[in-house]
């Protein structure tokens, strides 16, 4: 009758977003990237108290990586810059 509210094994625990730009390249800290979301323009990397943000380089406005990402690809929606 408990068997509702056990552990099961079979599940998947919450998939981990991985820190990546469009076309798959691994995005770190301190990394420039081009937004292509918000009109951010060229940004930066942080991680910050409130966890990663991006901060642009022109405006000094800071976004959530959060609100960065790509639902259909779940990377973030920036290209890094080399």
């Amino acid at each position: 009758m408990l068997k509702w509210f056990r552990k099961n094994g079979s599940r998947k625990s919450g998939s981990k977003l991985r820190m990546a730009d469009l076309d798959g390249n691994v995005i770190n800290e301190g990394d420039m990237v081009e937004s292509l979301r918000y009109n951010l323009g060229e940004c930066k990397l942080l991680k910050t108290d409130n966890g990663y943000e991006y901060e642009s380089v022109s405006s000094g406005e800071k976004v959530s990586w959060a609100k960065m990402v790509d639902a259909a690809t779940e990377n973030q929606k920036v290209r890094k810059i080399k």
